[in-house]
């Protein structure tokens, strides 16, 4: 029997995909050949990490008081239904929190570190040759406009995370696909988000960015994904960012169809 049609094109897919979660793990090699930057580049997420894993303690902390508020009309049930629905509520609200605290994390650590970033992501590049139609894109402008991006990008994440979190109330559906939904839509923002640096570079703004990141959406997904998982870990945030900025240079050009390899 001849296999299916789509068999060929969905292995291809998973092959990229597999491709992008390799970018992340290239880019942490580059990135640790320069111990100068590794230094810097932790820095930011430090500081940014600190001030995350507080807002996300304290929604843990008080996420019971939060699923009574939403679950009003389960105060007549028994202790079992209540219980049950309750804890549902729970996880839902810490779904959205994750998803809501890893893209803003980004976003946040990004602008704190920008000049950082900026150089780690130079560094990569330079080490493949060059950055092809580079442009000069001074310090304020250029903070500008990623601040306005990234603005952009958690507006997008808190419209995803909503449906999402609403979608998390339903048994079993709701703690399993949904959370697999969350992760790709949130690897999706954070791939768009940490790749912006080599855009702008190229004189290239946010719709160019998404354009030819959507050209090749399972490398996109596969590195976005790989960041988000590791930013889940406690102190894989800080840990991975310089890594995953490292990455995403090496995502840009791949869409750009530019080398990937050192010659």
């Amino acid at each position: 029997m001849n296999a299916p049609r789509t068999a060929a094109p969905l292995a291809g897919a998973a092959a990229r995909f597999f491709t992008g979660v390799g970018l992340l793990l290239r880019g942490l090699g580059l990135y640790v050949r320069s111990p100068g930057l590794m230094l810097l580049g932790v820095i930011p997420a430090l500081i940014s990490g600190a001030i995350f894993v507080t807002a996300f303690a304290t929604l843990a902390y008080f996420v019971d008081e939060l699923a009574a508020l939403v679950t009003p009309f389960a105060d007549d049930w028994s202790s079992t239904s209540r219980s049950l629905v309750r804890v549902i509520a729970g996880l839902a609200f810490l779904g959205l929190g994750g998803l809501l605290a890893v893209v803003s994390f980004t976003a946040v650590t990004l602008v704190i570190g920008d000049p950082f970033y900026e150089k780690i992501s130079e560094r990569v590049e330079e080490r493949l040759g060059g950055t092809p139609g580079a442009v000069d894109v001074p310090f304020w402008p250029s903070l500008r406009r990623s601040i306005a991006d990234s603005l952009r990008l958690v507006g997008l994440s808190i419209l995803f995370g909503i449906p999402l979190f609403a979608a998390g109330f339903i048994p079993v559906l709701g703690q399993t696909v949904v959370p697999v939904i969350g992760a790709a839509v949130g690897g999706w923002l954070l791939a768009v988000e940490l790749a912006g640096a080599p855009f702008y570079r190229r004189g290239m703004r946010l719709p160019d960015r998404r354009a030819h990141l959507k050209a090749d959406r399972p490398t996109t997904l596969g590195f976005g994904v790989a960041v988000f998982v590791c930013f889940l870990i406690p102190l894989g945030a800080v840990i991975v960012m310089p890594a995953a900025v490292a990455g995403a240079a090496l995502l840009a050009r791949r869409s750009l169809g530019q080398s990937v390899t050192e010659g």
